[in-house]
């Protein structure tokens, strides 16, 4: 892979209806889902999974770049390959997650993300252990007031103020503004925090000259509160998102990949492709998926060996249905 620059890398990543496959769980996070399947969640444990899915065959011309934790990238494989070759020579780019989670904002029930502090640092480190693209996460919800002003500005700024040191050091800064799913809000509702975040976001990222043709951006999709009864249907939730996107979004930006942030993974799926189906934006849309590319491999799985194909086979069917969907020609019919 001859990538000079980052915006060969962030086109890269988004090339020809590819996405990402996000592994950067916590240990914690991670541990809940093995308990989920009464696996332990050893430091082997995770190694033998994450090595697993990176191996799987449909890895290879669905997945563009693979999001790590700080374990992960450190770690080899069974027979001493280091998982980073592994994803590498599927011909997909190692990334990391570099931020350090959430503290409260005073004493209300929204959140800043740290990580700021020896950031440049830590990014050295991972630019010489093969990271090619970085992710930072930010957690806006709604109800109760909520998001505040204050909250969308101190983690768009610091969303804005990491992107401009991953550039700093030769890497593509993935920006995660994510508007929680959680509640009981509208769709509409949605929409309006969403369209706040990223004009908040791209002024940002503006003001601190950040090359927005080396920036991935990965939002929340505008949908209906996971608490309501009667959500929007998937055309609604296209429709939306696009119309909060085109407002909001430079259209010089390389790549949009979602979260599918609490959705099941067909919905994730049917709600990208309805979106690439209406088309009319100059972004590649495609998908950062976590739980909704892994769920079915982690089930096939039961952290057992014997079971490793079977588990791969899953994880590659979903990379190949999303990577339909960055295109707009997935169906239902096809998940049979």
């Amino acid at each position: 892979m001859d990538l000079n620059n980052i915006e060969d890398i962030a086109r890269y990543i988004v090339k020809a209806g590819k996405g990402i496959l996000a592994a950067d769980e916590s240990n914690p996070t991670c541990g809940k889902r093995f308990d989920s399947i009464g696996v332990e969640s050893t430091e082997q444990n995770r190694r033998d999974y994450r090595e697993m899915l990176f191996r799987s065959q449909g890895m290879r011309g669905n997945i563009g770049g693979v999001i790590l934790f700080d374990e992960t990238i450190r770690q080899e494989a069974e027979d001493g390959t280091s998982l980073v070759k592994i994803i590498s020579d599927q011909g997909a780019l190692p990334g990391i997650k570099v931020d350090q989670g959430l503290k409260p904002i005073g004493d209300s029930e929204e959140s800043i993300t740290q990580g700021l502090d020896g950031l440049d640092a830590r990014l050295k480190e991972y630019y010489s252990l093969g990271a090619k693209f970085t992710k930072w996460r930010a957690v806006i919800k709604i109800g109760n007031s909520m998001p505040s002003d204050d909250a969308i500005q101190s983690n768009m700024v610091a969303l804005a103020d990491y992107a401009k040191v991953v550039q700093e050091n030769h890497m593509v800064p993935m920006v995660e503004p994510e508007v929680l799913m959680d509640g009981t809000h509208s769709i509409q509702e949605c929409f309006d925090a969403t369209s706040r975040c990223l004009n908040t976001l791209f002024a940002a990222l503006d003001e601190r000259r950040v090359n927005i043709k080396g920036t991935i951006l990965k939002p929340n999709m505008v949908t209906s509160g996971s608490e309501v009864a009667h959500k929007a249907d998937k055309n609604e939730v296209a429709k939306q998102t696009i119309k909060c996107l085109k407002e909001n979004v430079p259209s010089d930006l390389p790549g949009i990949t979602f979260l599918s942030g609490g959705q099941s993974d067909l919905d994730s799926t049917a709600h990208l492709d309805a979106m690439n189906k209406i088309g009319g934006f100059s972004w590649k849309l495609s998908f950062s998926y976590g739980r909704a590319l892994q769920q079915p491999a982690l089930k096939a799985w039961m952290g057992k060996k014997e079971n490793a194909s079977l588990a791969q086979e899953a994880l590659s069917h979903r990379a190949l249905m999303n990577k339909l969907a960055a295109e707009g020609s997935w169906s239902s019919s096809l998940e049979n």
